[in-house]
């Protein structure tokens, strides 16, 4: 048997394990993961239960890695003979943690020194729709105004213009401690991260200290997982229940908003925001103009009036935006910072981002996939289009199947044209779903070209220069999932071929 490992660097053990072991040895670990792959050398490996696979099925991995301590989740059906002899081959303490899953986000906390309490100021974003502009513009402005900002969620993780790719919106417990603390290491004052409906369920931001809680709105979504629209809402409202948070941004022109307003701790400090003037609303849009490129926004604020052009497109950027405002009044920013920061933004990768080519209609590329999104999408690029507004979507295979007909409604009043494709049918009948989208549309007429470059082909060839596109649902995804697995696809590197090739 190898001796014990121990490590200079790191938390102790036992103050790792307070409250949760007996005496555990002088093993000091410098991090933990519950992912076997990222795993580094003396760290903590959470082997968690879960639905289909117990974390101690990929221990010979972690141990590989060179972790320092197991800690497992005690369950049904786990062989712990196996784990005992591979752990005491490699010299490694075997800790039982009942409810580790649970407990991950604590543990992970303090094994990477609790970065979100006093190091980083965390903005969380929660909503059907905008969390990822909302985040993403938050951070570009917070940057832009001197205050570096990491950014963690649907597009990854990182500094704005250089994410590591991740793969959910809101990462695992220890994965979102260990990237708060390397946004500490790396000297970022804040993080805008964005907090999904399953994230808050499932207890993945626990352990975070939330300096902002930001709701965008609360539409149909997710009904697979969450089954109810009630379940969903009480997902989103763990958010704002979250110990030590400071402020509460909401969109008061959502009903949600509205009722997450009234349950409000008194110790949290309200900022709504509102485009309609909706009564208690302190950052409130008094007027907002179209540009040929953009918007032309002026805000009342508790601290005076914002006055800011954006380059972004569509009302509910505007929306977006406000929210960002609303953040940093929060935040103790002056008006006249706000304003610069605002020229400064950018569109999203993937999120109302525009592509354009001489002669050719105006191509706009959104993730919106959800009928809210859709409709939303289609009213702002209504507002900029001299011509006829067309549409480019389809539906997720295996996912809610009541928000198929909505979607095709959504399109079908907002756009002149629509064309129906495939968008991650999955292992799912792609007939099936169109079948599903076509009960929601009024008219027989919409064409359904199912291989997607050649709908975005068919839109693109049809209409004319004064024309606005909107290919909707993939957004920033550089994939399409069918029966036969993921393949490489990007809905924006097919529009840039597609008008590069129309110019040459």
């Amino acid at each position: 048997m190898n001796a014990l490992r121990t490590h200079a660097s790191g938390i102790p053990l036992g103050q790792l394990l307070q409250g949760v072991s007996g005496d555990v040895g002088e093993v000091r670990v410098p991090g933990l993961s519950a992912n076997s792959r990222r795993v580094r050398e003396g760290w903590a490996f959470a082997a968690c239960a879960g639905e289909r696979f117990h974390g101690l099925d990929f221990l010979s991995q972690a141990l590989d890695a060179q972790a320092a301590l197991v800690l497992w989740e005690p369950s049904e059906g786990v062989d712990l003979a196996v784990a005992e002899q591979l752990c005491a081959a490699h010299g490694v303490p075997l800790v039982a943690v009942d409810d580790l899953r649970v407990r991950l986000g604590e543990l992970a906390a303090r094994a990477f020194g609790d970065p979100s309490r006093d190091s980083v100021r965390v903005h969380g974003v929660t909503g059907t729709d905008g969390k990822t502009s909302v985040s993403q513009f938050l951070a570009q402005a917070l940057t832009a105004g001197g205050s570096p900002c990491g950014v963690i969620g649907t597009l990854g993780h990182g500094r704005v213009g250089a994410l590591q790719a991740g793969t959910h919106t809101t990462p695992d417990a220890a994965s979102l401690q260990e990237w708060l603390a390397d946004f500490r290491n790396q000297g970022l004052q804040h993080a805008s991260i964005e907090v999904s409906s399953h994230g808050l369920a499932q207890g993945r931001a626990n352990a975070v200290c939330f300096h902002t809680a930001i709701l965008t709105n609360l539409s149909r979504d997710h009904l697979d997982y969450h089954g109810t629209v009630k379940a969903y809402g009480d997902a989103k409202r763990l958010l704002f229940r979250m110990p030590g948070l400071r402020t509460a941004v909401l969109n008061l022109d959502d009903a949600f908003g509205r009722s997450v307003r009234r349950e409000l701790s008194p110790a949290v400090r309200l900022l709504g925001y509102s485009m309609q003037g909706e009564e208690g609303a302190e950052v409130v849009c008094t007027r907002l103009a179209t540009l040929a490129d953009g918007l032309h926004m002026e805000v009342i604020t508790p601290s005076g009036l914002v006055v800011a052009n954006l380059a972004l497109l569509g009302r509910f950027n505007a929306e977006n935006v406000l929210a960002v405002i609303a953040t940093l009044v929060g935040d103790g920013w002056e008006p006249e910072a706000i304003s610069r920061a605002l020229c400064s933004l950018v569109a999203v990768p993937g999120r109302m981002e525009p592509f354009k080519a001489p002669g050719r209609p105006l191509v706009v590329v959104d993730y919106a996939h959800t009928p809210g999104a859709l409709a939303a999408a289609l009213a702002g690029l209504g507002e900029h289009a001299k011509g006829r507004i067309w549409c480019v979507f389809g539906c997720g295979g295996e996912r809610d199947r009541g928000k198929r007909p909505l979607m095709a409604a959504a399109a079908e009043a907002g756009a002149h044209r629509v064309v129906v494709t495939d968008d991650n049918p999955r292992g799912e009948d792609p007939d099936a779903i169109v079948a599903d989208i076509q009960a929601g549309f009024r008219k027989a007429d919409h064409p359904v070209i199912r291989n997607r470059p050649q709908a975005i082909r068919r839109a693109l060839g049809e209409a004319g220069p004064e024309d606005v596109v909107l290919i909707a649902g993939k957004g920033h995804e550089d994939y399409q999932i069918d029966a036969s697995g993921r393949h490489d696809y990007s809905d924006r590197s097919t529009v840039a071929a597609l008008l590069d090739e129309e110019a040459t």
